[in-house]
């Protein structure tokens, strides 16, 4: 089956029907607890015993705001999708939920968070799904807002499932491009079971550095490797 983002927008693919079978799928529930956590880590909060007040965007149910909520941080749930909200409002979550278009930017004021986390959502800023949408301007419009919003030293760590390597790097651009620093990171890339292997976690910071990590490379190489084989499978047809 394809993925969600391949079948229709958010806000219509997340209906009333589609939220609730999202948020009451135990398979769901554990791999979004597992990346959230994850993210947190790679986030690299300070240690200090003081919550931070963090954004959580496409933040669907509240599904990955319980694992910012049970680390003591306060945090702020963006979505476009009203179904998941009114799921996260019925399920009492203790963030504060907005409906919004990250596409269009976060309207947040300068410096005021401590770090963000998005699962499973960049990826659908790659899409049109109108006619007045330009997957780059969109994304310019997300990383500008989110490189803005952001404290002196923060970070925010997006996991996405990239459809391609193409569109891994035309993320990883506009996040630079609109000053982060950072790279990619691919985590369980052979879990077959739990779908990970095109899933890479990004995580930039406004401090300097690099981890454009082996894994990263690995990927390209596969596909490097692939667009050569398919084009001698296809000069051996022609030959026969």
């Amino acid at each position: 089956m394809p993925r969600p983002e391949f079948q229709a927008p958010p806000d219509v693919f997340y209906n009333e029907s589609e939220a609730r079978k999202y948020t009451t799928s135990s398979r769901i529930i554990e791999i979004q607890s597992r990346i959230s956590e994850r993210a947190l880590e790679l986030l690299a909060l300070p240690n200090d015993g003081v919550p931070k007040l963090l954004l959580d965007i496409g933040c669907g149910s509240g599904l990955s705001g319980e694992t910012l909520t049970e680390h003591g941080h306060h945090w702020i749930g963006y979505d476009i999708s009203k179904s998941m909200l009114d799921v996260a409002l019925e399920r009492e979550t203790e963030g504060d939920l907005l409906l919004a278009d990250m596409g269009q930017g976060l309207g947040l004021r300068p410096g005021v968070i401590d770090g963000a986390i998005s699962i499973s959502a960049v990826q659908w800023l790659c899409n049109a799904d109108k006619s007045s949408h330009d997957p780059r301007l969109r994304l310019k419009a997300f990383f500008g807002s989110l490189y803005r919003c952001l404290a002196r030293g923060a970070r925010a760590v997006l996991q996405f499932y990239a459809d391609n390597v193409k569109q891994s790097e035309m993320i990883v651009t506009f996040a630079m491009r609109a000053g982060f620093a950072g790279g990619v990171v691919v985590d369980w890339p052979h879990r077959v079971k739990v779908k990970m292997a095109r899933c890479a976690a990004t995580m930039m910071t406004r401090a300097v550095m690099k981890m454009v990590t082996k894994q990263w490379a690995y990927m390209k190489e596969i596909g490097r490797r692939r667009g050569r084989r398919r084009k001698r499978m296809g000069k051996a047809r022609i030959g026969s």
